[in-house]
């Protein structure tokens, strides 16, 4: 997303300047709602006001030192290396947790607060939450520790019920369409984008920008290949899983079949029970197979296991609608 703020964004941005000139923003914030709205760039801004003590001019500076990560005042909080390092871990874990508490207990460097941002928080594990508890229970005088969260159900209610919540939601299509506009994209294509994105302003303009909206088209034609038996699912899989893109080919295969089960359930007269219900699995065993591809299980493996599920589910049962 680019520098300036979007009109989403900047709803959000008011709403805490708000809260703060009153007094009313708590020590622990979630912002929440979907992946790509700028939630980070709204903390990483509230983070700059804070510890510039409300000063403009310190504001303006402070900003660099947060986009670098070099302010010694604010501590972020996310994937880090494991033991071995091999690769980054793909929760956040206790230890973590506990050198955060640490430093938030010493004094400010600055002498005007010390912001803690978690992100993604969703990723915490349990022991984790559990030690992240003990700081939310305990706020101390400028402290702020803010939760950065596309997935917010996944943290437990009892740090949910403790944090002031900043709601991102996906913006009106007039507001998106024009966002769109001003990113340098034409009004046909915004808006075939914005469809596909749902709405989603932030990922039309990934699209738009990249491939994904060739991507998308692409893995819509392997899976009618595939279930059409024109296209040998193992073949399929492997070129799934031979790129970085491997999580996004999920992502656009699970809106596929959305998109197929919005318009079987539009045809009135023609649904099919049980082709929705199997559609439904599908698209659910998709969005698990993302999971897994942040494990350590092959990828190869993961991809063959959905597209044969897809074959064996989609494929023409003989004798289906035989009354006799």
């Amino acid at each position: 997303m680019s520098a300036a703020f979007s009109p989403w964004q900047q709803r959000i941005h008011d709403q805490a300047m708000a809260s703060l000139g009153a007094g009313r923003l708590g020590h622990a914030l979630l912002l929440c709602g979907p992946a790509g709205l700028g939630k980070r760039a709204v903390a990483d801004r509230l983070a700059a006001y804070v510890l510039s003590g409300g000063e403009p001019a310190a504001e303006a500076r402070n900003r660099p030192l947060i986009a670098a990560g070099t302010h010694p005042d604010l501590h972020v909080v996310s994937f880090v290396a494991n033991r071995e390092g091999t690769r980054l871990r793909t929760e956040i874990v206790i230890e973590q947790i506990r050198e955060l508490g640490r430093q938030l207990s010493l004094t400010p460097q600055y002498g005007v607060a010390q912001v803690a941002i978690i992100d993604p928080a969703d990723a915490l594990n349990t022991a984790a939450c559990n030690a992240l508890l003990k700081t939310l229970e305990e706020p101390a005088p400028g402290r702020y520790l803010w939760l950065v969260s596309a997935r917010p159900a996944r943290l437990p209610a009892t740090i949910r019920s403790r944090c002031q919540q900043l709601e991102f939601r996906l913006p009106p299509r007039g507001e998106a369409l024009a966002w769109l506009r001003q990113q340098g994209h034409e009004d046909a294509v915004a808006a075939d984008a914005l469809d596909a994105a749902r709405g989603h302003p932030g990922l039309a303009d990934e699209w738009l920008r990249g491939a994904g909206l060739a991507l998308r088209r692409e893995v819509a034609a392997d899976l009618g290949a595939v279930q059409a038996g024109r296209a040998d699912p193992l073949e399929a899989a492997l070129r799934w899983s031979g790129d970085e893109q491997a999580g996004e080919r999920l992502r656009h295969a699970a809106e596929h079949v959305l998109d197929q089960v919005r318009d079987q359930a539009g045809d009135a007269g023609l649904t099919d029970p049980d082709r929705l219900h199997k559609l439904a699995a599908w698209f659910d065993a998709a969005n698990r197979a993302r999971e897994l591809l942040r494990s350590t299980v092959r990828a190869d493996l993961v991809m063959a296991d959905l597209l044969l599920a897809w074959r064996d589910a989609m494929r023409p049962q003989a004798g289906k609608g035989d009354n006799r």
